[in-house]
Formats: structure tokens, sequence, C-alpha cells
């Protein structure tokens, strides 16, 4: 089963090694790490998104493929790769998959210019490996799809527990 954290950080360069010791662990075979965003927010108040997954590149390249197979059979390869390639990029910007980009644009507007904010959706991970790189980066978990007691041992393991106001 997949879940989602979504991480307040300093800055996008943060966010960014972040995502890099993930997919360093994901190598190792100790997270699958399924969908990533990170969103920033400029200076002028506008969230910047950043996927780690580049849906347009990707369906450009598999339509320029198809598109080049299916023109070889009707003699034109060169326009058949070039509307597999259109129609994939354009297929690739619609397709939404993982993390809900309205969600991520809301949360975009909630944090602080400059400030920067890491989405996951990750599953199989090896928690007691995992936590320990990535303590060593200053976050914040804004949100998570874990229970209650789950978050709460999560926040208590990262040192981050949040006490009430009296």
């Amino acid at each position: 089963m997949s879940n989602m954290f979504v991480l307040k950080v300093a800055d996008e360069s943060v966010a960014t090694q972040m995502l890099n010791t993930l997919k360093g662990l994901q190598d190792q075979r100790l997270i699958k790490v399924e969908d990533a965003a990170i969103v920033t927010r400029r200076a002028d108040g506008k969230p910047k998104v950043r996927q780690a997954n580049d849906l347009v590149g990707a369906g450009a390249l598999g339509g320029a493929f198809w598109g080049l197979l299916i023109g070889l059979l009707f003699f034109v390869p060169i326009f058949g790769a070039a509307i597999g390639a259109g129609a994939g990029a354009l297929m690739g910007k619609f397709s939404d998959l993982g993390i809900n980009d309205e969600f991520v644009k809301q949360v975009g507007n909630s944090i602080n210019p400059g400030e920067s904010a890491l989405f996951l959706l990750v599953r199989d991970a090896v928690v007691d490996k995992v936590l320990p790189q990535l303590k060593q980066f200053q976050f914040q978990v804004i949100q998570t799809s874990l229970s209650h007691e789950e978050e709460q041992r999560l926040r208590e393991t990262l040192g981050t527990v949040e006490t009430p106001s009296a």
C-alpha cells in the first residue's frame, strides 16, 4: 500500500537533496518512490511545481517509437514518428498519475515565499533504514496518509512531536 508524505523544507535545493537521497535508497531496494513533486513558492507568491516523473517527455518518446513503427508499415516513418511524438506528448501532459496536481498547488500556496514542499508517494519502505538517512535534513511533516497513531510515532521517531498549546 502506498503512503503519501508532504514535507516542508527551507528551499528547493534541500528538497532536491532529500529526493536524491530517497532515489539512492530506492536503488538499494529500501523504499519505492512511486511519485514525487517539489513545489517552491517564488518571491512573487506563485508556486513553481517540478514533477519528478516527466510524463510529457516519456509520452513523446513512446509516441515517437510507435509512430515510427506504424510509419514504417505505411512507408512514411518520419511523418509517423512526428505524429506519434506529438500525440504521446499531449497524452503525457494530460495524464495525472500519482500525486494530484491541484493538491500540490494548494499546498504550494500555503508555504512562505522561498520555502519548498516535497511531495512523496512511497511504498515498501524499510523504515528503520530510511528514517536515519532523512534525519540529516531539516524538515517539517505537513501531512501524511498515515493513521493518527502511525503519524504520531513517525513524529516521535523524527523528534518533531508537536506539543498542544495551552
